[in-house]
This record gives C-alpha cells, sequence and structure tokens, in this order.
C-alpha cells in the first residue's frame, strides 16, 4: 500500500491529477495504518508518508487555483497587467 501509494502521489502531479491524489491519500492512511498494526514486521513507513504529502499537497494546490479562477470569473481580483492598457496617466 505505501508503494501504490507514493506512485498515486507522483501520478497526481504529473497524468492523473485529482483521481492520483486522492487515490494517493487513501492508499497512504491505510498503509500507515496497517504498518502500525504490524509492530515493527511491515515496512515502508516513509514511503506511505511521501505519497500522503503529495497527494495532500496536490489536492490543496488544486482547491486554491480553483478558488482563484472562480473569483476571478466573479469579478472579485484581477489581473493587473489587464487593465494597464486602460489606464489614462498621460492627462490627455
Amino acid at each position: 500500500m505505501a508503494l501504490v501509494s507514493l506512485i498515486a502521489g507522483i501520478a497526481g502531479w504529473t497524468v492523473l491529477p485529482f483521481l492520483g491524489s486522492l487515490v494517493a491519500i487513501i492508499t497512504g492512511h491505510m498503509a500507515k495504518s496497517e504498518i502500525n498494526k504490524s509492530a515493527g514486521t511491515v515496512t515502508g513507513g516513509g514511503m506511505a508518508t511521501i505519497g500522503l504529502i503529495l497527494g495532500y499537497l496536490a489536492v490543496v494546490g488544486g482547491l486554491c487555483v480553483g478558488c482563484l479562477i472562480l473569483l476571478s470569473f466573479m469579478g472579485l481580483i484581477t489581473i493587473p497587467f489587464i487593465s494597464i492598457p486602460f489606464l489614462n496617466t498621460s492627462g490627455y
């Protein structure tokens, strides 16, 4: 499960943006639980942790970008460079 989490976390940043991240988070938590229950016989905690970090960062980053896009469509934020040609600073 730890290896699946790591691979899905990497895939979440490359080929499967949202789905890979969700799989990384789910399998990462499953792997961490399995590792904790095994009393040291099962390894891979580092891979599970990295998969979880990659998955959570991709989800949070995607939500932040989605919020920015939504706010820009609503007109609450604008890109300053769009309005620069329309500024009349020459005094005419």
